[in-house]
């Protein structure tokens, strides 16, 4: 078994060397395929036979003599090393020494992070290829991690990188004035796989710690490499804000606990420290973007006490800023609940009814779990537990599901005049 020290090195070498090769091949979907196998490789003697002094170029020796022998597998890739071959000078045609100090070679992480996250590639794909290209993870592992089996993970990992060949896109920066709109997708991407995580929209577990995680450590990448870049900071601090909260978020059988009801001494308080950092700083820093208004908002909630003691005023103002910023319904929704806080459910529960015809939200939980929670804070049972029932038949996730049942049962029984009502 590799040591978690040695995974954590690979994960993180592993986009260095992927850009060392498909810089200097001009050929992503190969290259790709050869750091996997020198990181296979790496897992398999690195235990028995420990990690060599320069790591990154022991794994770029290893990846180089694999893409040669991918190369020379095929006429078209036996041009493509001819032409690398005469655009290199002579002492850049062999693989570096294990031990070879590799300074001169520049860190391609952003690169790989926006050629993962093009636009042309579905979500799902560019997901799992950052995942699989930029986080270093397994084929197998991304596909538990999203609960589907690893044919149908490699099946999408194989087209996009098809989807990158035949788009011919070069391996390197975008122009200028491509590069606003390549960023955003890195980051929509890096948020997907965080709310994966946090929140697993399927199965059993309502977290994926290790899929938090990993989006955090990409983010966290990001961020260095971008330190000026404020939303990319805003999106590290909305990570850190709310991930804080995930060792309170469940019970000891795995059972959600709402935020009203979480142990707030269980929070990560060094995580909450370091996202209102981030945030403060980044807020004054140019444009205010979506993922700094969101991580304002999640440090609200971590700073207060209690839910009572929450600062809803102010949440409700950042809420009608992120509305007008991105008009999601999602958004109007969270700003309903927020306005239920500060003005009363009645007028939380209208701001609700305008959202009932959009079909961004047909069939989705979250519109009839909120209706349920606001109509059970103006004392409506009857509708509450008819709320709570309908959001539960809309989830998938079975610890989401349990939760609005059980909301749905307490109010039932005490309806019922039952002095217990279920836990």
């Amino acid at each position: 078994m590799t040591d978690p020290r040695t995974e954590d090195l690979l994960r993180e070498l592993a986009p260095q060397v992927l850009g060392v090769l498909a810089r200097r091949f001009g050929d992503f979907a190969t290259a790709e395929d050869a750091v996997q196998e020198a990181l296979l490789a790496a897992a398999t003697q690195w235990p028995a036979e420990g990690v060599p002094a320069n790591p990154r170029g022991w794994l770029i020796q290893v990846g180089y003599r694999r893409m040669i022998e991918l190369v020379r597998g095929e006429q078209a890739r036996r041009r493509r090393e001819d032409l690398v071959a005469r655009r290199d000078p002579d002492d850049r045609q062999y693989a570096p020494a294990a031990d070879e100090e590799l300074t001169a070679e520049r860190d391609d992480t952003l690169v790989l992070l926006m050629l993962c996250c093009h636009p042309a590639l579905a979500p799902t794909s560019a997901v799992a290829l950052t995942l699989r290209a930029v986080g270093g993870l397994s084929t197998a592992e991304i596909a538990r991690a999203f609960l589907v089996p690893e044919a149908t993970m490699a099946q999408r990992i194989s087209r996009a990188k098809q989807r990158i060949r035949a788009s011919g896109l070069p391996f390197r920066m975008p122009d200028p004035e491509e590069r606003a709109d390549r960023l955003a997708s890195v980051r929509q991407v890096l948020y997907l796989i965080f709310t994966e995580g946090h929140t697993s929209t399927a199965g059993p577990d309502l977290r994926r710690i290790d899929l938090a995680a990993e989006a955090i450590r990409l983010t966290r990448a990001l961020h260095t490499l971008l330190p000026d870049d404020s939303e990319s900071t805003g999106l590290l601090a909305l990570m850190l804000l709310t991930e804080a909260r995930g060792p309170a978020r469940t019970g000891p059988s795995g059972e959600l606990i709402s935020l009203a009801d979480q142990d707030r001494s269980r929070w990560d308080a060094a995580a909450i420290a370091e996202g209102i950092a981030l945030v403060t700083r980044a807020l004054p820093r140019g444009p205010v973007g979506p993922y700094q208004v969101q991580a304002a908002i999640a440090a609200l909630h971590d700073e207060a006490s209690s839910t009572s003691q929450t600062d809803w005023p102010q949440i409700l103002a950042l809420y009608e800023v992120l509305e007008r910023l991105v008009g999601s319904p999602v958004v109007a929704l969270n700003r309903a609940v927020a306005t239920a806080m500060v003005h009363g459910p009645a007028a939380g529960l209208a701001a609700l009814d305008a959202l009932a015809g959009d079909p961004r939200l047909a069939g989705h939980h979250r519109l009839p779990a909120a209706r349920a929670h606001l109509h059970e804070m103006a004392g409506d049972r009857e509708r509450a537990i008819i709320d709570y029932r309908a959001a539960a038949a809309r989830t998938s996730s079975l610890p989401e599901q349990r939760y609005l049942t059980m909301r749905a049962a307490r109010l039932t029984a005490e309806s019922d005049g039952d002095p217990t009502p279920p836990r």
